[in-house]
């Protein structure tokens, strides 16, 4: 495979800017084409500032290196082994190539499918004066329906079904106070049953909470 070749830098510069991590990817693939041998990585950390790769930085690189398939790594014992071959890069690449022609294939495809159901919509769509006319009619019975169903809402309160939802909700409200009713003369004949001492205290009590002498059930 052939790298791109780096950018020359002047001996003024060179102290002030580090490599960038495609530069250090590219100095660390040339230590595995140049010798086209086996490391352990502590041998690739010594190996990389020669490189121009600081020690700390050979692991990440190495690592990203793996991840796209330009390194190779394998365990043999308690070991672990990198290596690369020119051959890598290039089965990377050529795999890489495939998969981007397959999908600019599908893409080509989806592509047509699309004109020709765009064509197809067209059909039938054509300018004219009958589907000016057309159109204008639609926009109108959409106006005026628009139209009905704002009306139709300000009639909403007076519609049965919503009336006889409402009767209905009496009924019941109608019926659970009346049944509160009996509860509050049942707790009151309960209490004068079992305080008949507290009587004046009890009523007093009664006119607090709002229960006077005309309080009865509902009719």
């Amino acid at each position: 495979m052939c790298l791109p070749p780096l950018l020359h830098m002047s001996t003024a510069n060179s102290k002030k800017r580090g490599l960038s991590l495609e530069e250090k990817r590219e100095q660390m693939l040339q230590i595995f084409y140049e010798s086209q041998d086996f490391y352990l990585l502590k041998e690739l950390e010594k190996m990389g500032p020669k490189k121009g790769v600081i020690s700390q930085s050979v692991k990440d690189v190495v690592q990203s290196l793996v991840d796209d398939d330009l390194v190779l790594k394998d365990k043999i014992g308690t070991s672990v082994y990198f290596w690369s071959l020119p051959s890598c890069a290039g089965n990377q690449l050529r795999s890489t190539y495939n998969k981007l022609e397959s999908d600019l294939s599908s893409s080509k495809k989806r592509y047509m499918e699309l004109v020709e159901q765009r064509d197809n919509l067209r059909r039938g769509r054509e300018d004219s004066e009958e589907r000016e006319a057309a159109l204008e009619e639609l926009k109108a019975v959409e106006l005026h329906h628009k139209k009905l169903k704002e009306e139709l809402a300000a009639y909403a309160d007076s519609d049965p079904a919503a009336l006889e939802a409402m009767k209905d909700a009496i009924d019941v409200a109608h019926s659970a106070a009346n049944r509160w009713t009996d509860n509050i003369f049942t707790l009151q004949q309960w209490c004068s049953t079992t305080f008949p001492q507290a009587k004046e205290q009890l009523e007093h009590m009664y006119r607090e909470v709002g229960i006077t002498e005309d309080f009865e059930y509902l009719q």
